[in-house]
C-alpha cells in the first residue's frame, strides 16, 4: 500500500515538472514573438523616418517649380501690360495731335474765306482818304480794326513783308525791281497782305515785289 502511494506521488511530481516545463517553453515562445514584433515595429518606424526626408524634398521641388511658373506668368503679364500702356500713350498723343491738326485746318479754311472782305475794307479805307466825309472813313476803319482783332484772338496775324528778306515759305513774288537803296532779295512792296496761323501755318502768302 505504501509503495502504491509513493508511486502515485512520484508520477504526480513528474507531471507537475512536465507542465511547468511546458509553461516555461510557451512563455519563452511568447517572449520571442513579442520581441520579433517589437523589432518589426522599430524597423517600420525607421523606414518611415528614412522616407520622410525624401517626401519633403519632393514637395519642396514641386513648390519651387510652381513658384517658377507663377513668376514666368507674372513677368509675361507685366511685359504685356507695359506694351499696352506704351501703345495707349502713343495712341493718345497721336489722337491729340490729329485733333489739333483738324482744328487748325478748320480755322485756316474758315479764315481764308473772308480774307477778301478784309482786303475790300482796307481798300475802302484808302478810298475814303479822298472823300471829305470823315464818318464813312471812321466807320470803315472801325469794322477793319474789329476784324483784325478777331483774327488776333484766333492767333492769326499778318505776315511781315516790306523791308524783310524774301522767303518763299511766306511770300509770293509777282514782280522784281531794281532799287539801289535796297539789298538783294529784299521785299520792296506788298500788293496783298499774307496771313499766318500760330506762326506756323500760312493761310495766304503775301503778294510782293522783290528788289534786285
Amino acid at each position: 500500500m505504501q509503495k502504491a502511494n509513493d508511486a502515485g506521488k512520484t508520477e504526480k511530481n513528474m507531471m507537475d515538472k512536465e507542465t511547468k516545463a511546458s509553461e516555461e517553453i510557451l512563455q519563452s515562445i511568447d517572449e520571442t514573438d513579442n520581441t520579433e514584433t517589437g523589432n518589426g515595429n522599430v524597423t517600420n518606424e525607421n523606414t518611415d523616418s528614412d522616407d520622410r526626408p525624401d517626401k519633403e524634398k519632393n514637395e519642396a521641388e514641386e513648390l519651387r517649380e510652381k513658384l517658377k511658373k507663377k513668376e514666368e506668368e507674372y513677368n509675361a503679364l507685366f511685359d504685356r501690360m507695359q506694351r499696352l500702356a506704351a501703345e495707349y500713350d502713343n495712341f493718345r498723343k497721336r489722337t491729340q495731335k490729329e485733333k489739333e491738326r483738324i482744328y487748325d485746318d478748320a480755322v485756316c479754311d474758315v479764315v481764308s474765306k473772308f480774307l477778301a472782305v478784309i482786303d475790300n475794307l482796307e481798300r475802302a479805307v484808302q478810298a475814303s482818304d479822298m472823300d471829305e466825309s470823315s464818318g464813312l472813313k471812321e466807320g470803315v476803319n472801325l469794322v477793319c480794326r474789329q476784324t483784325i482783332e478777331v483774327l488776333e484772338k484766333l492767333n492769326i496775324k499778318p505776315i511781315e513783308a516790306v523791308g524783310k528778306p524774301f522767303d518763299p515759305e511766306l511770300h509770293n513774288a509777282v514782280m522784281h525791281v531794281e532799287d539801289e537803296n535796297l539789298d538783294d532779295n529784299i521785299v520792296a512792296e506788298e500788293f496783298q497782305k499774307g496771313y499766318i496761323y500760330k506762326d506756323e501755318i500760312v493761310i495766304r502768302h503775301s503778294m510782293v515785289k522783290v528788289a534786285n
